[in-house]
């Protein structure tokens, strides 16, 4: 259920298995912007793994190698991506779209494929013993019931699955939301991801081709107040965080431009039900701090074919023993999961909220001074968003040269 990373990734790996696969989408296309655009050397391996590295580097797409700070004395360098020994030693900014239809185009080349677009999931079916057995959805022929052995939900946050399953969950409040805007601008930003800070704001430029896509920060629950200051106001502050772009303000054409995020950290608690399963954002929230979501949506599929496959294509995926297979998933990919949420839970503890407060204007000084005697303590922060913990491999059935 959803056809975004963790949904295609999935879908074309047990495609790849044997396994006949049916991915249902809510919407016509993926044209939708301000996803998850940060693919990261993990996932770019993965790609090459899978065959599909050419094709990847033909789309159109920005590179991001180091993110830096700056400080009264100067810019530094806090993570070099660029120190790793990787196949891959930047971060792609490829825009989702793209990379979906990449991804759904090479599994519909797969005989046991197919991709149903404009099928909402409303609900679940099951036995008479409870087991989900498959969906309900609705399409452009009207409602219907797909069966399956299996159903995986992947369709997001806002999970219909995992709310018609009522998995238990736990969550934990995050400080502040994101309001995400493109300014078109022949200006470069640079191939650094720079924080920039005013009191009570924040903003990370993200260099793209053509245009710059930033990511205001403001405290949570603060959406209609930024809305009626009108866009002017907006504008001026979007020029006040990133004056490189300040006479490019012009091209936010209206407030319908500006589209707010409200910044969840969650997990559930259990990721299956008898004939269930959750991964990606539908099993746990990210927030946006290091763009590590489409990460660890794909690196949960990747885990998921490779520990589920072959009982799919034997078709044993049933009773007991299939469950306590479903239950290996959320065991094999709880530690990266913690481990990252936790991270970002100090993060919005001691970088964010104190800059969104007017309490931290620079770096603590040991820091920087310790980073510049030391640079290659920066390759450290580097492996840890560019790699993080636990990264998947694809499995030898599924690669391609």
């Amino acid at each position: 259920m959803g056809a975004g990373p963790a949904g295609l990734v999935l879908g074309l790996l047990l495609a790849r298995a044997g396994v006949r696969v049916t991915v249902l989408e809510k919407h016509a296309d993926f044209l939708r912007d301000f996803r998850g655009d940060t693919v990261h050397p993990t996932t770019l391996a993965m790609l090459d793994d899978l065959g599909l590295g050419d094709r990847v580097a033909a789309l159109p797409h920005s590179r991001v190698v180091r993110a830096a700070v700056d400080t009264p004395d100067g810019r530094v360098v806090v993570a070099d991506l660029g120190r790793l020994p990787l196949r891959h030693p930047y971060i792609a900014m490829v825009p989702q779209w793209d990379l979906l239809a990449l991804l759904a185009d090479a599994a519909a080349e797969e005989p046991t494929f197919e991709l149903r677009v404009e099928h909402e999931v409303t609900g679940v079916v099951r036995d008479a013993g409870g087991r989900v057995v498959g969906v309900e959805h609705r399409g452009p022929d009207g409602s219907g019931r797909l069966g399956a052995d299996l159903v995986v939900a992947c369709d997001g946050r806002w999970s219909a699955v995992r709310r018609a399953v009522g998995l238990p969950w736990t969550s934990t409040r995050v400080p502040f939301d994101v309001w995400w805007v493109r300014v078109p601008t022949r200006h470069r930003v640079g191939e650094s991801l720079v924080p920039r800070l005013l009191p009570g704001r924040a903003a990370v430029p993200i260099p793209r081709e053509g245009y710059l896509q930033l990511a205001v920060l403001g405290p949570k629950g603060t959406d209609a107040a930024v809305r009626a200051r009108g866009l002017d106001a907006f504008r001026a502050e979007v020029a006040a965080l990133v004056p490189e772009v300040a006479d490019d303000v012009t091209g936010i054409a209206s407030m319908d431009d500006v589209k707010h995020l409200d910044v969840r950290v969650d997990r559930l608690r259990r990721w299956h039900a008898p004939g269930v399963l959750c991964i990606g954002d539908a099993a746990h929230a990210m927030s946006p701090v290091g763009g590590v979501g489409v990460n660890l949506a794909v690196q949960d599929a990747v885990a998921t074919a490779r520990l589920l496959a072959p009982a799919l294509r034997r078709g044993t995926l049933t009773g007991r023993a299939g469950d306590r297979l479903l239950a290996r998933v959320r065991r094999r990919r709880l530690v990266p999961t913690v481990v990252v949420q936790a991270a970002q839970r100090v993060a919005h503890a001691r970088l964010i909220a104190p800059a969104l407060d007017g309490r931290l204007a620079a770096p603590p000084r040991t820091l920087v001074g310790l980073l510049r005697r030391f640079p290659a303590l920066t390759a450290l922060p580097a492996a840890a968003v560019g790699i993080g913990p636990r990264p998947e491999r694809v499995p030898v059935w599924a690669r391609r040269p």
